[in-house]
């Protein structure tokens, strides 16, 4: 299949671009970060991300969704990566959805899965519990009692928990792991808001005895490997293009700056080491941009090689996107340090983006393990 969107996928970036420049460009994360909001995203901007139809993407359209995939999904993450817009779309509209769409009972998907595609619920998906991701490692339990489960641990990097109606808990469970639904209000759940060092939001959540129905569980008891691992591979690829998005974005606004920023009476960017390290950068643009949108078709066609195409792609982008920030401050000189130009902010996001559900060594190392080594 082409590396590259149909007409269809074009419009959709067309209308998503246009829709976060308008309403969400960067100066609306600056405005949340300056005034400290206690939310740190815009629930009116959710609701019009659900009216656009970006936020139920992925969600059939029996529950009030786009019915799309995921290289639509990486479409809409690619675009918010541009204007760097704190948006739930993450958590809720990829990781959650995800989750429920494959194993939500009719009652689970039918209480949240329209609200998620009208924008007027945002949930989280709780997993990770350390400074790094590490699916093998988790150590939050749930043990049966009565009719339902006792849940204990902590998890981190939880993203927009502090502002979720509801968490996706993942725990483990007598044989495997399992996946409930939790009401954030449930007694024995503690939130603590982490404000990250891109101005983007995560929680801490803490679990302590936390009772909850068997109704709760999503999927199967000790079944909820496969289910999470179905929703970190997407969110995986979303962040790569989210990654992709932001590190061609600052590549653009250095472009711009080449051609305006006079030196010797002659616009930097006609200095020939200049020209070369810019060129070097496009081709590794382009080379990222193949390497997500192939692993996102390959999710959509349900292939085996997915998860390895996702962690190619999550590597790739990851690396590639800390070049172009990188080149980014540099050729901007010192004023690329400064508050006042948007290059800092566009590094310090995709030094979050890169730790999302896995860096580059995280992915590289699941590559050579897979193939033996």
């Amino acid at each position: 299949m082409p590396l590259i969107l149909t007409e269809e996928q074009t419009m959709l970036k067309d209308a998503a671009d246009g829709f976060l420049n308008e309403h969400a460009p960067i100066a609306h994360l600056r405005q949340l970060r300056d005034s400290h909001d206690a939310d740190g995203v815009s629930r009116d901007l959710w609701r019009a991300f659900g009216e656009m139809g970006f936020a139920g993407v992925i969600i059939p359209e029996e529950h009030g969704g786009s019915g799309l995939g995921a290289v639509e999904a990486g479409v809409v993450a690619e675009a918010l990566g541009r204007t760097l817009t704190p948006s739930p779309f993450m958590g809720s509209g990829v990781l959650s959805a995800k989750v429920l769409v494959d194993g939500g009972s009719a009652e689970q998907q039918a209480a949240w899965l329209p609200k998620i595609a009208a924008g007027e619920a945002m949930l989280a998906l709780a997993i990770d519990e350390g400074g790094k991701h590490a699916p093998s490692k988790w150590t939050t339990t749930a043990e049966r009692s009565g009719n339902g489960f006792r849940l204990n641990g902590a998890k981190g990097f939880v993203l927009d928990g502090h502002v979720a109606d509801a968490l996706i808990v993942a725990a483990l469970t007598e044989n495997g792991l399992t996946l409930f639904l939790v009401d954030p209000k449930t007694s024995g759940v503690e939130i603590e808001r982490t404000v990250m060092v891109d101005a983007h939001n995560a929680a801490r959540v803490t679990l302590t005895d936390v009772a909850v129905d068997a109704d709760a569980v999503i999927g199967a008891v000790d079944g909820g490997e496969a289910l999470l691992e179905g929703a970190m591979n997407l969110g995986r690829a979303c962040a790569a293009a989210s990654l992709t998005g932001a590190g061609d974005q600052a590549f653009q606004s250095t472009l711009e700056y080449l051609r305006t920023r006079k030196q010797f009476g002659k616009a930097i960017g006609e200095f020939q080491a200049l020209q070369h390290r810019a060129a070097h950068l496009f081709t590794e643009i382009e080379l990222a941009r193949a390497a997500v949108m192939g692993a996102l078709q390959r999710l959509d066609a349900g292939r085996e090689d997915a998860g390895l195409a996702v962690s190619v792609a999550k590597a790739k982008a990851g690396r590639v996107a800390e070049l172009a920030v990188q080149e980014a401050v540099q050729m901007h000189g010192g004023v690329g340090m400064t508050d006042e130009y948007d290059v800092g902010l566009f590094m310090k996001r995709v030094r979050v983006l890169n730790e999302l559900l896995g860096d580059a060594g995280f992915h590289t190392d699941r590559l050579a393990k897979a193939q033996g080594y």
